[in-house]
């Protein structure tokens, strides 16, 4: 894998890790009343969710993707589910509570069992995030050329990563509850939400402006020879 790709795959995972929403809640929940390990129980259940739909996004478009991969449409596509996705976290003003501790409905005794499921339906229910791998999966898998092991040592990285930032998470769930006033939530969302859109219009103007235009080295090579 290049290096621009690895980059890529990590700063993708540490990203998500940051996504507001009610796993990201449930998390640090979890790590302050039932400590690290049911945090981590509760996380690799999330993941499992991310994997079903990474598997359900490839494998549903793979024979598309695989005869258009090189149309430039393929950008479209992908930038326009991650805009309307940014889109809507920006837009969305419910602003989430800060942490409370007494809204929790865990039981004293740590259930393993029913954390992980717990973790995997929270976040296999969310359509949201069916969207995003969806999207991902349309721009990365004609970058990776439909490479089955480029695809999932790209996703498994992106997986790595947002399971680590996740572990620091947790170690720093306490200070993370402190800090996390509504107003600091609204506005990390409506970050999230900026960056998104601003990774859908790039990826939209790559699928609008031809490939020559993008290329800087064929820009100077034409204002040279014009000279």
């Amino acid at each position: 894998m290049a290096f621009n790709e690895l980059k890529d795959a990590v700063l993708i995972g540490f990203f998500l890790a940051f996504m507001i929403g009610p796993v990201f809640f449930m998390l640090i929940q979890t790590s302050i009343i039932k400590g690290a390990r049911a945090a981590i129980v509760f996380d690799l259940g999330v993941m499992l969710g991310d994997v079903v739909f990474i598997l359900m996004a490839y494998y549903g478009s793979k024979s598309l993707l695989e005869k258009i991969k090189d149309d430039p449409k393929m950008f479209l596509i992908g930038g326009l589910i991650l805009l309307i996705y940014g889109l809507i976290t920006y837009l969305d003003k419910s602003q989430k509570r800060a942490i409370q501790d007494e809204t929790l409905v865990l039981t004293e005794k740590s259930n393993y069992t029913k954390l992980f499921i717990k973790g995997f339906l929270l976040n296999f229910i969310n359509v949201g995030v069916l969207a995003f791998w969806l999207g991902m999966i349309v721009v990365v898998g004609p970058n990776l050329e439909m490479n089955p092991g480029k695809i999932f040592n790209y996703f498994a990285l992106i997986l790595v990563s947002y399971f680590i930032t996740d572990i620091g998470k947790i170690v720093l769930a306490k200070q993370l509850k402190r800090k996390l006033t509504p107003t600091v939530i609204y506005k990390i969302k409506r970050t999230m939400g900026i960056l998104l859109m601003i990774f859908g219009v790039a990826l939209l103007l790559k699928g609008i402006i031809p490939k020559e235009k993008l290329n800087l080295k064929n820009v100077i090579d034409k204002v040279e020879k014009t000279n």
